[in-house]
């Protein structure tokens, strides 16, 4: 067992710059070898990162690992700002008194109910894009539309205010890309927005997750402050559209460099749900990993000890591409049996909208590929721009045509 007292040269953190899908190949290579490694983030304290699958998963789903004991300490982070609190910076009882104010709106059932209108959204989209004639930006005319327009119906926020809601979203996501004195602006413009429209309902009662929210408010205040309203709505909106409008694209751009894997999709779109799930499992979302667990007490991962106070944060990338779990963990199989991924996390911090970006992503995936058979890049691969600056890898712009 390896003693912290003893603990290695801390590596810098992120070990290079996101290159477009890429993953690092430092990533296996620790994996293999130095499985639980130190590392230095731009920001923050030094800690601990894990590379294995079980012990990412140990880290996500054991509770002698704490979100909660990040709060008042320098957290490794990739951000000049300390990372926001909410729902990412509690443990249970808290953050299960909150989940489960919410969690009802997410189950299988009432996101399945969503299908039929997230599919009119997606044909009207593209109805759009076949009026305008090709080429398209997907990124502006699809990906982004969908997953907002969806939650905005969901939540009962006016679709119409996106394009505010949409650039102080950034703020959620930012690394570099903003600066920390705009980031603390659009995130309080973004808590403003949410307390307006939480006002109103207050007048004008509505049957929409935040009328519901409100409601729960209004009837027990023991149950939710109004500081935790004005936060959990304002990430539930931010978070329920971000990272869908980047896997779009990012999915897209796996299976337009995998012309044999668009083709199989083409010729039996039935597997695009195991597809949807493999390309979870296959695409590093994250730039970097992010919102570190502190231990609560000594604990042994890969045979390092991890001292009670120190922080640890799990690369669900590299977990996700752990030849122990995953047969030919780098190439896509869309008809694998069992894919346990990690791409929604795991544990109380499992991804609340997990299956309802499932849903979003499956409907994309079938409306596209089934509507414009023809669909492929309008540009060379080289000349697509990437996001940077950010939390997640992600496409700024995909033009298309079919």
């Amino acid at each position: 067992m390896t003693d912290t007292r003893q603990a290695p040269t801390a590596r810098r953190y992120p070990f290079s710059d996101p290159d477009r899908l890429d993953l690092d190949p430092l990533y296996a290579r620790l994996r293999r070898s130095e499985p639980v490694t130190r590392v230095r983030l731009p920001f923050g304290e030094d800690a601990w990162l894990a590379t294995r699958y079980q012990d990412v998963r140990t880290l996500l789903g054991d509770p002698r690992f704490s979100r909660a004991a990040s709060v008042g300490r320098d957290e490794p982070r990739t951000t000049a700002q300390q990372v926001g609190g909410g729902l990412l910076a509690m443990d249970p009882p808290d953050h299960s008194r909150l989940r489960r104010l919410v969690a009802k709106a997410f189950t299988a059932r009432r996101v399945e109910e969503l299908r039929p209108a997230t599919t009119a959204i997606a044909n009207e989209l593209i109805d759009a894009m076949t009026a305008a004639g090709p080429p398209a930006d997907l990124v502006e005319h699809f990906a982004t539309p969908l997953p907002v327009r969806v939650i905005c119906r969901l939540l009962g926020v006016p679709a119409g205010d996106q394009h505010l809601f949409r650039t102080w979203s950034e703020a959620i996501v930012s690394t570099t890309s903003l600066s920390p004195e705009r980031i603390e602006e659009y995130i309080a413009n973004l808590h403003a927005y949410m307390a307006g429209l939480i006002a109103e309902r207050r007048v004008t009662p509505t049957d929409d997750l935040i009328g519901a929210l409100v409601q729960a408010r209004d009837d027990d205040n023991d149950r939710l402050s109004e500081e935790e309203l004005v936060e959990l709505a304002a990430g539930l909106l931010a978070a329920g559209h971000e990272t869908t409008v980047t896997q779009i694209p990012n999915f897209l751009y796996v299976l337009f460099t995998n012309q044999a894997k668009l083709a199989e999709l083409r010729a039996a779109p039935e597997l695009i749900p195991a597809a949807v799930e493999e390309l979870l499992r296959y695409v590093p979302l994250g730039a970097a990993s992010a919102f570190a667990r502190y231990a609560t007490e000594d604990v042994e991962l890969s045979g390092v000890l991890i001292r009670a106070g120190e922080p640890v944060l799990g690369s669900l990338s590299a977990a996700n591409r752990d030849d122990e779990v995953f047969a030919d963990p780098d190439g896509l199989d869309f008809t694998r049996e069992s894919n346990p991924h990690l791409g929604f996390g795991h544990g109380v911090h499992h991804c609340l909208g997990a299956q309802l970006a499932r849903m979003e992503l499956q409907v994309a995936l079938a409306t596209l590929l089934g509507r414009l058979p023809g669909l492929r890049l309008a540009v060379g691969e080289q000349d697509l721009p990437w996001k940077s600056g950010l939390l997640v890898r992600g496409l700024r712009a995909m033009p298309v045509t079919w």
